[in-house]
């Protein structure tokens, strides 16, 4: 009954952002848990390409690089119609991709909160209406498809750091996995969220470059690493996690839950 109850055998999964930092986290474990095809987007070509060579040498199923800009409609569209041709069914949506923009209030660019907001939250939902048929394809009530939105807990608390639109658009994707999970269920695609905190990124410099003294700041002593992120996305994935619905999990080394309030510094 529970032997493979982890287990992500023969499935399609598509994460976005999966060239680097949390993306990749997830994109790794997807394959070591035995997913047949793990596609991976980036706008950069190399970076995603290179990053497909390192994760189908390491395992057993195959990573693809599809270097896509889904930050407009129109690579939104480009990558569904990748996806749909390559694949008549997708297990799993990972919706990674995401932007971060700082800026004192007085001096907040209209540019910085529409590309925030663009990318963390408009593309999640218009890629995820583009992939739909695909989804419901391979959905079924004994193992539903799975459609994974990655937050931030900077969207569950208030992070003192200017980030308005990141900020916004994360507590907005929060939301909006409950909005998409209400509807999507009946067609057996569970949605849920991932909400991390510091993991060594590209975005998160701090935790990156400086992970002991970020760690002083989390009530579990440490960073998250590899594990912890491809763990929380396994879970959810996979059969163990097809009864959670509409929910966000914080993977955060229990600073929301020891901190609701606000931080000192950024966290994320």
């Amino acid at each position: 009954m529970f032997k493979d109850l982890f287990s992500l055998k023969g499935r399609v999964a598509l994460v976005t952002g999966g060239s680097r930092g949390i993306g990749k986290m997830i994109a790794a474990g997807f394959l070591a848990q035995g997913a047949a095809r793990v596609y991976i987007t980036a706008r950069k070509a190399g970076p995603c390409e290179a990053t497909a060579k390192e994760l189908s040498a390491a395992y057993d199923g195959e990573c693809i690089a599809l270097p896509i800009d889904i930050s407009t409609m129109a690579g939104i569209d480009m990558l569904a119609a990748e996806i749909r041709k390559r694949e008549p069914r997708l297990d799993i949506l990972v919706n990674n991709a995401g932007a971060a923009w700082g800026a004192e209030f007085d001096e907040f660019p209209e540019s910085g909160w529409d590309k925030v907001m663009n990318l963390n939250l408009k593309t999640p939902f218009f890629l995820t209406k583009a992939l739909a048929a695909p989804l419901r394809a391979a959905a079924t009530a004994e193992r539903p498809g799975k459609v994974i939105n990655i937050a931030s807990i900077d969207g569950i608390f208030v992070n003192p750091m200017e980030t308005y639109s990141y900020a916004a658009s994360k507590s907005g994707l929060i939301h909006l996995t409950r909005r998409m999970a209400a509807k999507l269920i009946s067609d057996h695609i569970v949605v849920t969220a991932i909400a991390p905190g510091p993991f060594k990124s590209d975005m998160n410099k701090a935790a990156r470059d400086n992970s002991d003294e970020v760690a002083t700041r989390v009530p579990s002593g440490r960073i998250g690493t590899d594990e912890d992120m491809a763990g929380a996305a396994i879970f959810l994935a996979s059969r163990a996690g097809d009864y959670v619905v509409g929910t966000t999990i914080a993977v955060d080394g229990g600073i929301v839950y020891a901190n609701p309030g606000i931080k000192g510094d950024g966290w994320d």
